[in-house]
């Protein structure tokens, strides 16, 4: 497979706006207050493995996918699945499903400062357990602490309680970088405590979050993250939003057309067509006083961003254009800020 057709893949999740589910407003084993926007698919993989000592220094792995949609009216529904689930399973079967709505009864949207409530009703395959979660989170400045009440008809088999409760925090250090913890377990002497730690981390330049994670939870489920495990087990988490909407051109003809930008009564000689993930012309040469305009022939978002002082577009949307006029003469280099393998120069003479 190519690179272009790599980054065509890439694009349809990485041309989105940057509103979608964050990693910085949540620990690891939390699932917060966060409900899917209206028309967003959110996808969330966790990976996490455990080394065994020595001397077959083994490794398992245990990866959880989460998939929502969002429905609007603060509602959205999804699936959790993951694999080697410590629930006990007469059918041999160690992979656990667990359907899931979830409704913000109060709040704002992710980074809204205040008070946040959601519920969270679900069904665990696996378990044949009817499950629910309430979660709060409350939101400062810099930190956000969460909470959960969680409660199960048919809990894990290590002990018979049917409730559980977690609390964790979040402190962001930057814009782009956050620290996170969190605890929790089963209302149960004899149940493991729930722990976890993460890095968590904004992809500049796009609405993805990643976060470098060590902990003890089985998987990320409602059960899973209440019952603690022997083993520390270290990964990653990624987020990926698909927001529908950019499929709207395949599905629905071409939208109408879009100026943005000005050249300022200045001729337009040179265009630049933005397809297939790439500028049509890698340099342009032009003199003072005139302009360049680009055409976004790609179904995805692009933007004309300048690498130096000179001010650049907006968000161009498909079949959009952008026209800068360029007064001084330089080199200009530009690149798209969702997609920043995408580079151009404009030469102004």
């Amino acid at each position: 497979m190519t690179r272009q057709v790599w980054f065509a893949l890439l694009a349809l999740a990485a041309g989105a706006p940057l509103d979608a589910q964050s990693l910085m407003y949540r620990p690891p084993d939390l699932s917060g207050t966060w409900v899917s926007d209206g028309g967003v698919v959110q996808f969330n993989f966790v990976h996490r493995f455990h080394v065994f000592p020595g001397p077959t220094n083994t490794v398992i792995n245990y990866p959880t996918f989460t998939l929502a949609a969002g429905i609007g009216h603060n509602i959205d529904f999804g699936l959790r699945f993951g694999t080697r689930s410590n629930i006990p399973s007469s059918g041999g079967s160690s992979n656990e499903s667990e359907f899931f709505a979830r409704w913000r009864v109060l709040g704002g949207p992710d980074g809204k400062e205040g008070f946040a409530v959601a519920v969270t009703p679900a069904y665990n395959k696996l378990a044949k357990s009817a499950d629910g979660e309430v979660g709060i989170d409350w939101t400062r400045g810099p930190f956000t602490l969460s909470g959960a009440a969680r409660g199960m008809s048919k809990p894990l088999g290590a002990s018979r309680a049917k409730a559980s409760l977690g609390g964790g925090v979040v402190a962001r250090v930057t814009p782009y970088v956050a620290l996170s913890a969190d605890v929790g377990s089963f209302v149960g002497p004899t149940t493991l405590a729930v722990w976890g730690v993460a890095l968590n981390v904004v992809i500049p330049g796009s609405p993805h979050t990643f976060a470098f994670e060590a902990g003890t939870a089985s998987l990320n489920s409602i059960q899973g993250n209440s019952l603690g495990s022997n083993d520390v087990r270290y990964g990653f988490e990624f987020t990926i939003p698909l927001h529908l909407k950019r499929f709207a051109p395949w599905f629905h003809g071409s939208p109408k057309p879009v100026a943005l930008g000005t050249a300022g009564g200045a001729a337009v000689v040179a265009d630049v067509d933005m397809a297939a993930l790439k500028y049509g012309r890698d340099t342009v040469t032009i003199s003072a006083a005139q302009a360049v305009r680009w055409t976004n022939r790609d179904p995805v978002e692009h933007t004309v961003t300048f690498d130096g002082a000179e001010p650049g577009s907006p968000v161009i949307p498909a079949h959009g254009s952008y026209v800068h006029r360029f007064d001084r003469p330089g080199t200009y280099t530009y690149h798209c800020t969702p997609h920043p393998f995408m580079k151009g120069v404009v030469i102004v003479k």
